[in-house]
């Protein structure tokens, strides 16, 4: 019996060793997937294929697929008969053996290299997100095909035993797959920052991904470790998340930059957390996961005009208490829960909103913290629609910020130029009079087109709309001053501006060019 038992095993082992590729996980893996597939009675592998070179590929595939399954049965013979003769643990152990480092060894090709926690934490940053990337890209064949291939493996060759399979199977993937599988989970135990965030919900995706997969992988209660660690990487990669969008916010809060942006161009934190925020909106099903349970805290109330209820569902529209959002129930739709997402975004952009408020205030000319103000509104609703966040806030938060930032726009026309139309008569005056109102006027137009060189208005649109209410202004009042005095000034000293050269010192207003007089042809000094 024993040498029976010996030559046994020893023909185990040379099969396990023999039979790599055909064992391969991922030829396992994807052998059980076709025969499952191929059990539906419609199934046809070749439907829609060129008859050629799909019947060629498929009898090769074929001829593959039968070599495993004979060798996957000698497998299971050879270890139904030594267990039941009692020599259960050596078919384990050289099962074991073999099994196991083909798994170590498929983790290290996939690019996974084990790393004791501690060094993981010392790592810059840098070199830690070309480790995210590595793992992301092997998550899914290291769940679906390695771990996935060695269970079907296992499960066919020591199907006559449930004891032996779990205990077999915690010994060949368990540890492999805790210290995967727990790499997320000591990425988000490291040193938080904002840039970080993206790569911490890139990984909450993937683990929430496999964890349906997962689950029956390491079904058996000897792998209850591994399910354990996929819950646990998933409740840090959350709270990691939660405390970096907080980190966030307060950043955009703390940002102390007191140098005005020149022109009153679009701010540099402007930019940078519209772009964050856009970027984060792409990840609004993990944020709606993550925060589900943590409804919004604000410091002051949201005004409710701030905010599009049209996008929520009926009867649970977000309600604003000031210092919180309602608490979300059990019986809560996945619409109420996107609401509650879109309301943090809300409060993300209102929180950088009201300090963008606080730099308008460092402009000396009013119109030009008003241009500033407008800039940065129009560039929030720019960013606001070419993204996700137009789905989340909704086109009508979106048109009551474009009226918004038209408002700004509105209050630079009036303190830029409201002087200057101030300077034309629109009544009965005398031919003294109106000579000296056509010398103000020339001189309030060069003194606010010198001071509004290198201003700016970012969006194309906008700048158009600015240029042409600035003309209804100045133009139709000093049109019909203009015509009305022409010819009684023609023995005045004065600089005789015509509509169009009004019209083109005007229409240059934010295109960089400076103050500069008319051009002979189109101007008098009479």
């Amino acid at each position: 019996m024993q040498a029976a038992m010996r030559r046994l095993e020893k023909e185990f082992f040379q099969i396990l060793a023999a039979n790599r590729d055909l064992l391969d996980p991922e030829s396992v893996s994807v052998r059980s997937a076709r025969s499952s597939v191929s059990e539906e009675p419609d199934y046809d592998p070749w439907e829609n294929s060129p008859e050629g070179e799909a019947l060629a590929a498929g009898k090769s595939i074929g001829e593959v697929e039968r070599a495993a399954g004979v060798v996957m049965a000698d497998l299971r013979a050879i270890a139904d008969t030594m267990v039941f003769a009692g020599y259960g643990k050596e078919c384990v152990r050289t099962y074991k053996a073999l099994r196991k480092s083909i798994v170590d060894e498929g983790l290290y090709r996939l690019g996974f290299e084990r790393l004791p926690p501690a060094q993981v934490q010392k790592l810059d940053w840098e070199v830690l997100e070309l480790r995210v990337r590595s793992w992301l890209g092997a998550s899914r064949v290291a769940v679906r095909t390695l771990f996935h291939g060695e269970r079907v493996l296992l499960d066919h060759v020591f199907a006559g035993s449930d004891a032996v399979r779990e205990v077999v199977f915690a010994d060949i993937a368990g540890d492999a797959a805790l210290q995967f599988l727990g790499f997320p989970r000591l990425v988000a135990k490291s040193k938080r920052s904002p840039e970080k965030l993206f790569r911490l919900l890139d990984l909450y995706d993937a683990v929430a991904e496999l964890r349906p997969e997962i689950e029956p992988i390491f079904s058996f209660d000897s792998t209850a470790a591994v399910r354990a660690q996929v819950l646990a990487s998933l409740s840090k990669l959350a709270e990691a998340a939660r405390a970096t969008l907080a980190d966030f916010e307060s950043a955009i809060m703390k940002e102390s930059s007191r140098l005005p942006v020149p022109g009153g161009g679009v701010h540099p934190m402007t930019r940078y957390s519209m772009n964050y925020i856009s970027l984060l909106a792409d990840y609004q099903s993990a944020l709606v996961e993550i925060f589900a349970d943590f409804p919004i805290h604000t410091p002051t109330p949201i005004p409710p005009f701030f905010f599009d209820t049209s996008q929520a569902p009926a009867g649970q529209q977000p309600a604003f208490s000031g210092s919180s959002a309602p608490p979300t129930t059990s019986s809560s739709s996945e619409g109420s829960r996107r609401s509650a997402i879109a309301e943090r975004f809300a409060w993300l952009i209102l929180s950088l909103l009201c300090k963008l408020d606080g730099k308008a205030a460092a402009y000396a000319d009013v119109g030009l913290s008003y241009l500033f103000l407008a800039n940065n509104l129009q560039y929030i609703v720019n960013k606001t629609r070419s993204c996700r966040l137009r789905d989340l806030l909704g086109e009508e938060w979106a048109a009551r910020q474009v009226a918004k930032a038209r408002q700004h726009a509105a209050g630079y026309e009036r303190a830029a130029w409201g002087l200057v139309a101030a300077t034309i008569p629109t009544g009965d005056v005398s031919a003294g009079e109106a000579r000296g109102r056509m010398r103000t006027f020339s001189a309030a137009l060069e003194e606010a087109c010198a001071a509004q060189t290198g201003w700016v208005v970012a969006d194309a649109t906008m700048r158009e709309e600015v240029r042409a209410t600035v003309r209804g202004m100045i133009l139709p009042a000093y049109r019909g001053f203009y015509t009305r005095w022409e010819a009684a000034l023609e023995d005045a000293s004065a600089v005789l501006l015509s509509p169009d050269d009004v019209g083109n010192r005007l229409g240059e207003l934010f295109s960089g060019s400076g103050s500069h007089r008319p051009k002979e042809s189109s101007s008098r000094t009479v």
